[in-house]
């Protein structure tokens, strides 16, 4: 099957809704950097980086979707390592896409309902609204929260990063969990978490003000990794469009330990 680069985007776009989806709006979420064409093979990654570009080359791929796109800061100069990414991606006519808050909500390929999955447990209800967009899931559970943080710490550690976690009483029983993947604590995730009667939150990563406040509210926090946290949405979307197309896709790891 012969697809060009903006014909695989606006699957994507589809598939995850971005047109309709709120975001920052550094994310600009959508097909970012065009190229030649036709597409031959896929590539996956949570960051757009040098390494990234380049082993995305090394594997054969021409289209790369990621988390994090290239304009996070607005509008910039084509200088310095901004230059020598885009420079990277004409080189080996790599076309990027970049789907951020889409990726993190989506009911299916999201990094919070997968990351739900790998730890046994099943969303009920969402969490962490963005301009009344859910990007977060939550739920019911009755288990002991130091087996969560097991689970957790190594799902985290196969992607370079561990597990933090605010301090619980032994024995502790995690029974009303949410989770809100990447920079996910904030004195608004735990708000809500509190009113909610959330006792257990999984996060990426927070600002250490968090784990300060946490306990006062009540609320244990499991810092998992923003990298490990986010791998997930990219590699899932990956699979279903080589799944649709016959193209053949890699995962391209630049952990950050972060």
């Amino acid at each position: 099957m012969t697809i060009q680069a903006n014909e695989l985007a606006r699957r994507l776009d589809l598939l995850l809704g971005v047109e309709q989806h709120p975001d920052y709006p550094g994310a600009l979420n959508g097909l970012q950097v065009d190229h030649r064409g036709p597409v031959l093979k896929v590539a996956a990654a949570v960051d757009v980086s040098l390494r990234v570009i380049e082993g995305a080359a090394r594997s054969g791929a021409n289209f790369l979707i990621v988390h994090h796109g290239l304009f996070w800061g607005g509008t910039q100069r084509i200088v310095g390592f901004h230059f020598r990414r885009l420079q990277a991606l004409f080189a080996a006519d790599i076309a990027l896409y970049s789907a951020h808050l889409p990726l993190d909500s989506h009911p299916e390929h999201g990094n919070n309902t997968l990351l739900a999955r790998e730890l046994g447990l099943v969303p009920t209800r969402p969490f962490a609204e963005y301009q009344g967009v859910a990007v977060g899931v939550a739920g019911d559970a009755d288990l002991p929260t130091a087996a969560l943080v097991d689970l957790l710490d190594g799902f985290s550690r196969r992607h370079a990063s561990q597990v933090r976690c605010t301090a619980f009483d032994e024995g502790h029983r995690t029974r009303r969990w949410a989770i809100c993947t990447g920079a996910g604590a904030s004195s608004e995730t735990l708000r809500e978490a509190e009113a909610g009667g959330i006792d257990t939150l999984i996060v990426g990563e927070g600002p250490h003000h968090t784990g300060v406040e946490a306990p006062e509210r009540g609320v244990i926090v499991m810092y998992a990794g923003h990298y490990a946290t986010e791998t997930l949405g990219v590699a899932s979307v990956a699979r279903r469009i080589a799944e649709e197309t016959g193209l053949s896709w890699d995962f391209v790891s630049a952990p950050t330990g972060l």
